[in-house]
């Protein structure tokens, strides 16, 4: 009896030594299957998290008789992944679209104008602003004209842009008020006209020289309303801009959207001093907790003013970089190609440059000089054949400087290696191919094509490839991210066998470009895309296992619960 009183004593004081050494935490999640994406890939079962930092990773057992916390969550054997980082969207932009006329996924030009005045009936804002259309999606697949919304909206402005943001059309009153005419002209961009000739109705850009009094005469241009890259900006210049509070409600709206898929970083391509201080502010009182890696729109204005005043960083948000324009885009014919468009006969087109070589050639040393990460978009080969070589001038070699060729969309084949021989990092958006591989061989023709949308050969360069969706350009969801990238197909399982399936990534290969590679993109893997100690706990928790569901089911998984430094930001309604 002595014997057994001795145990028990014994067993208790072992078990309050025991509870005296555990420490305490914030948070504990066990029960899980955390794909950490580290250096070795590993698989943890729980994690612990203190002051928004994850202060141990491993196995159940060892977590649980180690740490107490204050919160714990069963994960119920779900997975977990490190945050996704979109590493190439327009965060601002979604954000301000969600008040304009949503016209993504019309199937016609009549669909447009049927969705413009529905929008106009409820919205009393001056201007009619919409974003989404895409006119190869309609079974007419030319650019319309604006006489439907001349007659539709006499006296009131109307500006709808492309999906991609780089073609747009603007009625008859927008377009006075711009002061556009039959004789506007502008660099890095195209104003089509109408004309008669021989009896017919022809459409011309203003690469042809319009504004001599002898063509007005003859033909007597009339502009159709559809505006090229930088012609856009005419139009931009005249329309009242949001105020603070709007943008700041804005983003605070469209954040929520983004946890809902997962997102806990965005890289936002192309924002102004403004817009970056209000991030900065809205960030540091605590309302919004996206965290922000923000490129610097590259005009003159705000390359004068980072570049004096140098890099920022807080925990929150990242000011390292500059984005420039090359080129504009493929689907609206304004990418710049080494050869001309294969599905124009009449005149050879090569698309445009939006800045000529000078431009680059002048910024890049600074960019170099100062420390700052040179980003530029890049869609045809000749754009991309250019930026290499602007970039291979500064960086002459091996280098840990990170600069970015921003959808690196269609390379000529003597061109991929520079990114070896440079370090360049591509940063592109897989559900671009998936988007376009309807129409990309009309454009490029069935050998150019072979080299567009090339991931796995880029990857293949440097061994990392950055991944984002481009939004609004395309849907925010990460997780058409990740199929786009390893099964080429679109949400329809098209095309049976995947499209150009030599340039698909392997599923390890599609997370790592969402999370830690993403993050080596902008400098911030000490601090986030995979889920290791001393990192900040920024992780989502899916309903499924991308990694190993199959195929057909990856678009069917849902985000559970998204973290952000250890807060639940957002978490699924049961």
């Amino acid at each position: 009896m002595k014997l057994f009183f001795n145990f028990i004593y014994i067993t208790l004081f072992l078990g309050i030594i025991s509870c005296s050494n555990t420490e305490q935490a914030d948070l504990i999640i066990h029960n899980a299957k955390i794909y950490t994406v580290n250096d070795l890939f590993d698989i943890a079962e729980a994690m612990v998290i203190t002051d928004g930092k994850i202060v141990a990773i491993g196995p159940e057992h060892e977590i649980r008789n180690k740490y107490n916390a204050t919160k714990t969550i069963d994960a119920k054997k779900q997975t977990i992944y490190p945050g996704f980082i979109d590493a190439h969207c327009h965060f601002v932009g979604y954000a301000l679209n969600l008040k304009k006329v949503n016209l993504v996924g019309t199937t016609s030009f009549d669909d447009v104008i049927k969705r413009v005045i529905d929008f106009s009936k409820n919205n009393s804002d001056e201007w009619i602003i919409g974003r989404g259309w895409d006119q190869n999606d309609w079974d007419i697949k030319e650019f319309p004209t604006k006489e439907k919304l001349d007659s539709l909206f006499p006296t009131r402005p109307v500006f709808l842009t492309r999906i991609d943001g780089h073609a747009a059309i603007a009625n008859a009153e927008a377009l006075r008020r711009a002061n556009i005419t039959s004789i506007t002209k502008v660099e890095g961009g195209i104003i089509t006209f109408n004309i008669k000739k021989n009896g017919e109705t022809i459409t011309i850009d203003h690469n042809i020289n319009v504004s001599e009094t002898s063509f007005q005469n003859k033909y007597q241009p009339e502009p159709t309303g559809i505006l090229l890259d930088n012609a856009l900006g005419l139009i931009h210049k005249v329309i009242p801009q949001p105020t603070i509070l709007d943008i700041e409600v804005a983003l605070l709206n469209a954040q929520h959207n983004l946890f809902a898929v997962g997102i806990t970083t965005v890289d936002d391509a192309g924002l102004s001093k403004d817009t970056i201080n209000l991030i900065d502010q809205l960030q540091q009182d605590g309302k919004l907790k996206m965290k922000v890696y923000a490129m610097i729109s590259g005009n003159e204005n705000m390359l004068n003013y980072y570049l004096e005043k140098g890099p920022y960083k807080t925990e929150m948000l990242t000011v390292n970089s500059f984005k420039f324009y090359a080129d504009g885009a493929l689907g609206s014919r304004g990418a710049c190609l080494l050869q001309p468009y294969s599905d124009i006969i009449e005149n050879e087109h090569y698309g445009l440059l939006i800045n000529e070589a000078d431009f680059f050639n002048k910024y890049a040393p600074l960019l170099y000089e100062k420390g700052f990460q040179m980003n530029t978009h890049c869609i045809g080969d000749s754009a991309n054949r250019l930026i290499l070589d602007v970039y291979a001038k500064v960086l002459k070699g091996v280098n840990d400087k990170r600069w970015r060729i921003e959808h690196a969309q269609v390379i000529h084949s003597n061109d991929f290696e520079k990114f070896r021989d440079y370090t360049i990092i591509p940063s592109v958006q897989s559900t671009h191919a998936t988007s376009d591989m309807y129409w990309a061989k009309d454009r490029l023709g069935k050998e150019r094509v072979k080299t567009a949308y090339a991931y796995k050969d880029l990857l293949n360069q440097n061994g990392i490839i950055a991944l984002g969706t481009d939004f609004p350009v395309e849907d925010i969801s990460p997780i058409k991210t990740f199929y786009a990238a390893i099964a080429r197909k679109d949400s329809k399982g098209y095309p049976e066998n995947g499209y150009q399936m030599e340039n698909a990534l392997t599923r390890e290969e599609a997370l790592k470009g969402m999370t830690i590679w993403a993050a080596i993109a902008n400098f911030e893997e000490n601090e986030k895309g995979s889920l290791e100690v001393g990192k900040s706990a920024d992780f989502v928790l899916l309903n499924n296992d991308i990694m190993t569901t199959s195929e057909e089911n990856i678009l069917k998984v849902k985000v559970v619960q998204t973290f952000i430094n250890g807060e639940n930001v957002f978490t699924i309604k049961k």
